[in-house]
Parts: structure tokens; C-alpha cells; sequence
């Protein structure tokens, strides 16, 4: 008992809120929940109701889980974080590119349902958001990493209960700029990324 007390105390300690507002802005930039407003608003029209709780409680475990878990995987497959945190670099920076340029390199297929599945999963816990959670615990304590996530949900959360609110208040023009901002935002975090952790391939 003693041991779990000072374990949770330990964490708390590390709790960096610079690392936090870095994390929450990569998370920010990588789901890009605002600019997939137009998405939401479509599946608000084919079904009539988004299930904004329910996925956004799945979409958090989905990310913690994965975000402790993840470097596990990884370990039993042969493949340290340095190696998977470069390869996150380059699925961040392509990201980036479509979001500054506004072009589809790659983009999972459009979700047809407002269920759990397309809404937590690819839409706000996609493949580039996995990649990013373990590129960031290769820079950043966990605490940190999770209150980022947290505050992340609560913001996505928002957005899925008031899209349309938040669409006619930014207008498409709104919406464009924001996402080009957080492209250069996710690109200059994609290059300090790469540079960080290209070195330890190498030792």
C-alpha cells in the first residue's frame, strides 16, 4: 500500500504543466476535431443524434490504454520507441501537409453511422492520433501525456455538442484558418520530433 502511495505521489511530482500545453496542442492539431465539423454535421443529418458521451469516453480509454500499452506492443514485436517515434514524426508531418496545403494525402473512408465505431474510432482516435500518443511518451512523462488527453476529450466533447453552433459562429473560413495554423504548429513539433529521437537510432 505504501509502495502504490508513493508510486501515485511520484507521478503527481512529475506533472510539467509546459509538457501539458505541448501534448494538448499536438493532440489538438493530430484529432483536428474542428475541422472535422463538416463530417459531424453530416452525420448529425443521417442519423439525427451523435453519441458525443459515449464516444468520447471510448476514445479516451482508447488513447490511455494504447498510450500504456502501446511501448509494450511495440517491445514484443522487436521495435524500440526511438524507431516508432521517428516513423510518428513522418505520419505527423504528412498531416501537417494536408492541413497547411488543405490536400488529401491519405483520409480514412467517411464514416455513414454516428455509433461509437466511426466517431471514437478512426475520427477522433485514429491511427495518426496512436502514432503521436507514443511519439510524445518518447518525450513526455505519462502524467502529463493523460492530462492532455483529458483535456483534449473535454474539448472534443464540447465541439460534438455544439457543431453546429461552432460552424456558424467560424464560418468555413474560420475553420480553414484555424487548421492551417495548427498544421504549422504540428510541422515545427513533426521536425524537433524526428530530431529528437534520430539520434538514438544511432547509439
Amino acid at each position: 500500500m505504501n509502495m502504490e502511495l508513493r508510486e501515485i505521489f511520484s507521478a503527481f511530482t512529475r506533472i510539467d504543466f509546459k509538457e501539458i500545453i505541448t501534448a494538448s496542442m499536438v493532440l489538438f492539431a493530430v484529432i483536428d476535431i474542428i475541422g472535422s465539423i463538416p463530417i459531424i454535421l453530416d452525420l448529425r443529418k443521417k442519423v439525427g443524434h451523435i453519441q458525443s458521451e459515449k464516444a468520447s469516453i471510448v476514445a479516451a480509454l482508447l488513447m490511455i490504454v494504447f498510450l500504456f500499452l502501446g511501448k509494450e506492443i511495440l517491445t514484443l514485436i522487436g521495435i524500440d520507441v526511438n524507431s516508432f517515434a521517428v516513423a510518428g514524426s513522418f505520419i505527423i508531418f504528412f498531416l501537417a501537409i494536408e492541413m497547411i496545403l488543405g490536400i488529401q494525402l491519405y483520409k480514412d473512408d467517411e464514416p455513414e453511422t454516428a455509433a461509437v465505431v466511426p466517431l471514437a474510432f478512426p475520427l477522433i482516435a485514429g491511427a495518426g492520433t496512436m502514432t503521436t500518443l507514443l511519439s510524445l511518451r518518447a518525450e513526455f512523462f505519462p502524467i502529463n501525456i493523460v492530462i492532455a488527453i483529458l483535456i483534449n476529450i473535454i474539448f472534443v466533447y464540447v465541439v460534438l455538442k455544439s457543431s453546429g453552433i461552432i460552424e456558424r459562429f467560424l464560418g468555413k473560413q474560420g475553420i480553414n484558418v484555424i487548421r492551417k495554423i495548427f498544421g504549422v504548429i504540428l510541422l515545427a513539433i513533426a521536425v524537433k520530433l524526428f530530431a529528437a529521437n534520430i539520434k538514438g537510432l544511432f547509439l
